[in-house]
């Protein structure tokens, strides 16, 4: 078995945190998140970018809701 993504959200929320306007940190990410009572930082945003870290079905919402995309966007579906 190769290095396969633990997530298939990892693309879709570096996609949409750099294409807002103005885009945003993974710092800035993590605070959007607490403020929705969502504790993950900055390392875990990198950890889920990049592949190594699952999401949880709650976090799936609470990135989206802090994004303006939708949850099943980030899971892969159309916008």
């Amino acid at each position: 078995m190769g290095q396969e993504s633990m997530n298939i959200v990892g693309a879709r929320v570096k996609g949409a945190r750099l294409r807002r306007k103005p885009s945003l940190t993974q710092d800035e990410l993590s605070g959007q998140l607490a403020k929705l009572g969502i504790a993950i930082d900055r390392a875990g945003i990198s950890k889920i970018e990049i592949g190594v870290r699952c999401v949880l079905d709650y976090e799936v919402k609470a990135l989206a809701k802090a994004l303006g995309v939708t949850p099943e966007w980030l899971l892969g579906g159309e916008v």
